[in-house]
């Protein structure tokens, strides 16, 4: 019974703990004018994606025959393409796809990454330097090189640009995790665990990996705009999503030809690209400095 009670205890100081850190860091993280229009900025891009049914004024795939490379204006508020679709429309429903991509790819590279960089970090002697050698072969390979020659081996669609962009994060995610345990590996909260035969999984995912957690997160979180303008980058060279999907890189893809006659057809996607990275990339600065220990108090 009394053990029952201590346990009981225990559970809740840890629950506590980790609410009064997360509440913390949350705190700290928008104190930053950075991090404020980094949030403010991405809430409304999400939140006009998300009720794109709601907001756009037509689908994307409607055709208006009679306003083919229309200029802005105000029933078109940012022009149509070559076949009467509206551009404003198909930038809303285009980023629920844009933003799946880049936080999934981002989600799929961290997680593996810090699956294998635990088990070289913790293990460390050959089993470490093997790891360590495949992901320096790994890494010698330029990440677009790398996702373009995967995407061309799985073909097009949603779920192989997701594997495609998530397999140049794993060899970064790796180095840094491993880095952090090496750290760690020594405390004498791991040698307690060891000491009383605990589960070397335990170890790893529920004692350690909490203590070198932040700068995995700041990397993902700052990752997440990278994977964006990557799958933009695939779809404008015709290895992404599927046409007639509005995502923003195919976009750009069907607007090159005519850049110079209708520059409005690869300006409106390109600017909002460019604001969603953005606005990550503020908050990822905001998550750096909330997380790094040497600024709190």
């Amino acid at each position: 019974m009394t053990k029952t009670i201590v346990k009981q205890e225990k559970t809740q100081i840890e629950k506590i703990e980790k609410s009064s850190f997360f509440k913390e860091t949350m705190q700290r993280m928008v104190k930053g004018a950075g991090a404020k229009v980094g949030v403010a900025l991405l809430a409304v891009i999400v939140i006009s994606c998300l009720l794109a049914d709601y907001i756009a004024p037509f689908s994307p795939t409607e055709m208006d025959f009679t306003a083919l490379f229309a200029k802005p204006n105000a029933r078109h508020i940012f022009g149509t393409d070559g076949m009467g679709r509206d551009i404003f429309s198909r930038i809303l429903y285009g980023g629920r796809y844009s933003l799946a991509l880049g936080l999934s790819a981002s989600l799929l590279g961290t997680a593996v990454g810090i699956i294998i960089g635990s088990i070289a970090g913790y293990f460390g002697k050959k089993v470490e330097t093997v790891i360590m050698r495949v992901m320096d072969i790994w890494s010698s390979i330029p990440t677009l090189l790398l996702s373009i020659l995967i995407a061309t081996a799985l073909g097009e669609g949603f779920f192989n640009t997701i594997l495609a962009l998530a397999v140049g994060e794993v060899p970064v995610c790796v180095r840094l995790i491993r880095g952090q345990i090496l750290k760690e590996r020594c405390k004498e909260y791991l040698e307690a665990a060891e000491s009383i035969n605990c589960p070397k999984a335990v170890i790893m995912f529920q004692h350690l990996l909490p203590n070198v957690i932040s700068p995995v997160i700041v990397h993902m979180t700052m990752g997440i705009g990278s994977t964006i303008t990557m799958a933009a980058t695939l779809s404008y060279i015709g290895l992404g999503v599927k046409p007639p999907t509005p995502e923003w890189g195919a976009l750009l893809s069907d607007a090159r030809a005519h850049i110079l006659n209708y520059p409005h057809l690869i300006m409106f996607p390109g600017f909002v690209i460019a604001l969603t990275v953005l606005a990550i990339n503020l908050i990822g600065d905001g998550l750096r400095d909330a997380l790094d220990p040497k600024l709190r108090s």
